[in-house]
C-alpha cells in the first residue's frame, strides 16, 4: 500500500538526483570548452560510472546485485542511456544551461503520455489540456531565444532527442526497479557508454590534462549518484511522479549557469518555464498514488 513516508522518500531521492545530474550537465559543458569530442567525453562517462558505481556495492556488499535478472530488458533500457547522455553532450555544446533545461523540463509530461500508451495509466482530459500547455511553454521560450541568435536548431534537436530517450527510460525503469537492482541498470549503462565510446575515440583521442581529468572524475561521480538516487525515487513512486521534480532543476540549473558561465535567462525564457512548470505542477497534483 501507498505509504507517505514512502513517498517523502521518494520526493527526497528525486531532488537529490536531479540536483548530482544538474552538477553533471555543468561538468559536461565545462569538459566541452576544453573542446574535447562528444564521444570521448562519452567514454570517460561511461568508465567513471562503472568505477564509482562499483566502489559504491563493494563498500555495500552488494556487488552480486549489479548483474540483473533480466540482462536483455535492462540492456535496452541502457541503450536509451547511451543516447541520452550523448545528445546531452551535444545540446549542450549549443544551449546555455537554462534553455537546455527548460526543454528538457517537457520529459514528465512525455512521460505520462508514455505511461498512458504502455502501462495503460488513465489520462483524463484536463491533464491531456495542461501537457498541451506544457508543450506551447517551448514554443514561448525556445522561438524567440532562436531570433535572437541564443542558440541554434542543433542543440533542439539534440534536446529533444534527450528528451524522448530519458522518458522512454524512465517509464522502462518504473518497470524493471520491481525485479532489478537500483545499481544494475546504471552499472549497465557505464560499460555501454564507455565501449560506444571506446570505438569511436580509437580514430582519433584528444590529450587530456589534470585540469580536465578532475572535471571528467566529477562528472562520473556526479553522473553515478544521480542514476542511483532516480532508479531508489522509482522503487517508491511512479516514473510520472518522480519525473515531476524535473522542475527542481531549473534553480539549481540556473544558479550554475550564473556561477560558472555567466549565463542568464531572457524574459521569454522564463515564460516558457511557467507554462511548462505549472503545467507539470497540475499534472502531478492529479496524479493519483499508486501501491506497486
Amino acid at each position: 500500500m501507498h505509504s507517505p513516508n514512502l513517498h517523502l522518500r521518494a520526493i527526497c531521492l528525486a531532488i537529490a538526483g536531479f540536483t548530482c545530474w544538474v552538477l553533471c550537465d555543468s561538468t559536461i559543458k565545462l569538459a566541452s570548452k576544453y573542446a574535447l569530442p562528444n564521444y570521448e567525453i562519452i567514454a570517460f562517462l561511461g568508465l567513471f560510472m562503472v568505477m564509482f558505481i562499483g566502489i559504491y556495492a563493494a563498500a555495500r556488499g552488494e556487488v552480486r546485485q549489479l548483474w540483473p535478472n533480466s540482462p536483455s530488458r535492462v540492456l535496452i533500457r541502457s541503450s536509451a542511456d547511451v543516447v541520452n547522455n550523448l545528445f546531452v553532450v551535444i545540446a549542450l555544446r549549443h544551449l546555455t544551461l537554462t534553455l537546455f533545461y527548460i526543454l528538457v523540463f517537457t520529459s514528465p509530461l512525455l512521460v505520462v503520455i508514455l505511461e498512458r500508451i504502455f502501462l495503460k495509466e488513465r489520462l483524463e482530459w484536463r491533464r491531456a489540456v495542461a501537457i498541451a500547455g506544457g508543450f506551447l511553454g517551448v514554443v514561448v521560450a525556445v522561438y524567440p531565444s532562436r531570433a535572437e541568435g541564443r542558440a541554434e536548431w542543433t542543440g533542439f534537436a539534440a534536446a529533444a532527442i534527450c528528451v524522448v530517450s530519458f522518458s522512454g527510460g524512465s517509464v522502462l525503469s518504473r518497470h524493471l526497479t520491481r525485479s532489478e537492482s537500483p545499481q544494475s541498470m546504471p552499472f549497465f549503462s557505464g560499460p555501454l557508454s564507455a565501449i560506444v565510446g571506446l570505438l569511436l575515440v580509437l580514430h582519433g583521442a584528444t590529450p587530456v590534462n589534470a585540469r580536465l581529468l578532475l572535471v571528467l572524475v566529477l562528472m562520473g561521480i556526479l553522473c553515478a549518484a544521480g542514476s542511483i538516487c532516480n532508479f531508489l525515487a522509482l522503487k517508491y513512486a511512479t516514473a510520472a511522479t518522480v519525473s515531476q521534480y524535473h522542475y527542481t532543476r531549473l534553480l539549481s540549473g540556473s544558479l550554475a549557469a550564473y556561477l560558472l558561465f555567466h549565463e542568464k535567462p531572457t524574459i521569454w525564457m522564463l515564460a516558457g518555464a511557467v507554462l511548462i512548470v505549472t503545467a507539470g505542477i497540475y499534472v502531478a497534483m492529479r496524479q493519483k498514488p499508486q501501491s506497486d
